[in-house]
């Protein structure tokens, strides 16, 4: 069965997507730690990182990279922080997330957005690429 980012990618449920090439994905988390947290899936579905092959790894790291860039251009932040954690979803992501304090990277601490500031920050984020 696909994974709800597959489902994602595939457009059978909506994301506010920041980027997207031929490999990877990129979008808005619906429930983020901080204001701009952002994760990055490759396309094919594996379930842990270290399982993908080496140049799906190093593409989704540079894709990675790219966003957490235009992240940084646009979200006030000291940082990007990136985890992988892999537990939730069985679908590899990467979560960029904009940092002022460690708390932000706890996973515990969650910040609200509209649909409309959803909208506003994919698209302002998406210019910055």
């Amino acid at each position: 069965m696909a994974s709800v980012f597959t489902k994602i990618i595939n457009g059978e449920i909506p994301s506010y997507k920041i980027a997207e090439d031929d490999n990877f994905y990129a979008f808005l988390d619906i429930n983020p730690n901080a204001i701009g947290h952002t994760l990055c899936i490759p396309k094919k579905e594996v379930d842990k990182i270290f399982d993908l092959d080496e140049e799906t790894y190093m593409g989704l790291m540079a894709f990675s990279r790219k966003v957490a860039k235009a992240l940084e251009k646009t979200v006030d932040c000291k940082r990007v922080g990136i985890a992988v954690v892999g537990l939730e979803v069985p679908h590899v992501h990467v979560h960029l997330i904009p940092l002022n304090a460690m708390s932000e990277m706890t996973f515990q601490h969650k910040v609200s957005l509209t649909e409309a500031e959803f909208k506003a920050l994919a698209k302002k984020v998406n210019a910055a690429l």
